[in-house]
């Protein structure tokens, strides 16, 4: 997960709407059953899914109170004590 996408990506979600990132979601989750995808292809899927669930994570956190900065760094945190375990 690379923050700045997730910053990016949350504030298209302010800009525009939670729905766009939900069908790319469900688009590119359908593109990771493809059976001739190389597996660097579908790391670089992966990726941008992790980003994008990470970023609606974000905008849920910026609904229920949270300010921009500390949304993310929550959720980064929340990402590291995770990968710490």
């Amino acid at each position: 997960m690379k923050l700045p996408i997730i910053k990016h990506l949350t504030e298209f979600i302010e800009e525009n709407d939670q729905d766009y990132i939900i069908e790319t979601l469900e688009v590119l989750e359908s593109l990771t059953e493809v059976a001739s995808l190389k597996d660097d292809e579908l790391d670089v899927i992966g990726e941008l899914i992790s980003n994008m669930y990470g970023a609606i994570e974000v905008h849920k956190m910026i609904k229920e109170g949270a300010s921009k900065k500390e949304a993310l760094n929550a959720f980064m945190q929340r990402v590291l004590g995770s990968i710490d375990k």
